[in-house]
């Protein structure tokens, strides 16, 4: 059994308090995930973030195949930290870390997502040419448009 790993920083010139008001609102993930994915949550972010929360999604990750995708809010540290873990979708795992620190000047943001492709040797293959590149793509939009959304940071 392969399980991947991705990580990615990124810092920001805002406060944790602003940091963790946007990025622990569920309904905000839409606007930092691409368009083509047709992010559309169904139900689950109508309140604060909360250990437990069950959110539904619908997404078209590849090949414009359009999938649930339902998570949980399994851990909640306030201006820290949460998780989220899939528990149906299009993964066979899917442990997605979220961690705020103050650093000077901002915030760094870390994302740690520890990952297994369905189908075995198959999703094994596939991996490196789709998988991999495409979450890859995704993170980049979502640095992008944090960027417009709180400017650059510079230290």
């Amino acid at each position: 059994m392969k399980i991947y790993r991705l990580q990615k920083k990124q810092n920001l010139p805002i406060t944790v308090e602003k940091a963790w008001e946007f990025l622990s609102d569920p309904k905000n993930l839409k606007a930092i995930t691409p368009d083509y994915m047709g992010f559309n949550i169904l139900s689950g972010a109508d309140r604060p973030m909360y250990p437990g929360q069950i959110i539904q999604y619908i997404v078209t990750p590849v090949l414009g195949i359009k999938t649930k995708w339902v998570t949980e809010i399994t851990h909640v540290q306030h201006q820290e930290y949460f998780v989220d873990e899939q528990r149906f979708g299009p993964y066979a795992l899917w442990h997605h870390k979220h961690f705020i620190k103050e650093i000077d000047g901002g915030v760094e943001m870390e994302d740690i997502i520890d990952y297994k492709i369905p189908l075995g040797i198959l999703g094994q293959m596939v991996h490196p040419f789709l998988v991999k590149p495409k979450l890859e793509e995704i993170f980049s939009y979502r640095q992008t448009k944090l960027i417009e959304l709180f400017g650059e940071y510079n230290g």
